[in-house]
């Protein structure tokens, strides 16, 4: 009999849905201090999980729930930059 396995599911920071882990756009910060988007979803550092959708990350921005969340303060370059990686992400998917 084959084990099913279990889906890991992480709640979005901008919309607040549970969705597979592997649906959603994992920002970190770095022990270094840089916040980025991490495509392996390896990275060291403290997570936060979005959906790949502009909508998500605007909420995120509007609400500072990605500054909570990753327990740092985000300059609005950094989400700039953070909007066009998700769209190559949301691109390669």
């Amino acid at each position: 009999m084959n084990k099913v396995r279990k889906v890991p599911l992480r709640k979005c920071v901008g919309c607040q849905e549970m969705k597979p882990k592997r649906e959603l756009v994992r920002v970190v910060h770095t022990p270094e201090g840089d916040v980025r988007v991490d495509p392996t979803y390896k990275q060291n550092g403290r997570g936060a999980y979005l959906c790949p959708h502009p909508s998500c990350l605007q909420t995120a921005q509007k609400r500072r729930s990605l500054e909570r969340v990753l327990k740092t303060s985000i300059p609005d370059e950094v989400y700039q930059t953070l909007a066009d990686k998700m769209r190559e992400v949301a691109d390669g998917a």
